[in-house]
């Protein structure tokens, strides 16, 4: 299975490639006045706003900074309510894939009950790889925030 990888901080993660509609260059990111923490904010994706989450917000506290590296990644995600729309989510040096056996990823000893980002895992050269599913990125709260409107189409493709 193919894996795109990127960091928050100096942690590596990894998110299936099917589970991404296309990984864009940082655009401009319209603020939402008073939008949780994490919340970037919106953007235009062929027509329809589609929000945009600052991964490096969300986990650590501090937004990403924007580098060359720093991409936009537009995936699949569920919405609560049996569809899936688009999402944005802003992450850090998100230019490198690997292709790995998902039997090669073990478990990270943390249940996800606990930490929603707490995939399996594996090694390599430099270090420790965490796979991140999209389907439990986010608290069901946010998502709801993100996703209210569930006539919004997922615009993929």
């Amino acid at each position: 299975m193919l894996f795109l990888l990127f960091s928050l901080a100096h942690d590596r993660y990894a998110i299936d490639v099917g589970q991404i509609a296309e990984v864009l260059p940082l655009v401009h990111i319209r603020p939402v006045l008073q939008a949780p923490p994490g919340v970037a904010g919106l953007f235009t994706y062929r027509g329809v706003p589609v929000p945009v989450v600052d991964l490096s917000e969300l986990m650590l506290g501090r937004a990403a900074p924007a580098r060359l590296s720093t991409r936009l990644i537009l995936v699949h995600h569920p919405d609560g309510r049996g569809s899936t729309r688009l999402l944005g989510l802003i992450a850090e040096h998100a230019t490198d894939t690997i292709r790995r056996d998902t039997a090669d990823f073990i478990p990270s000893g943390i249940g996800q009950e606990h930490a929603v980002c707490a995939g399996p895992v594996i090694n390599d050269e430099h270090g420790v790889i965490q796979w991140l599913d999209v389907k439990t990125l986010l608290p069901a709260s946010l998502r709801d925030v993100l996703f209210k409107d569930a006539g919004m189409p997922d615009v993929a493709g």
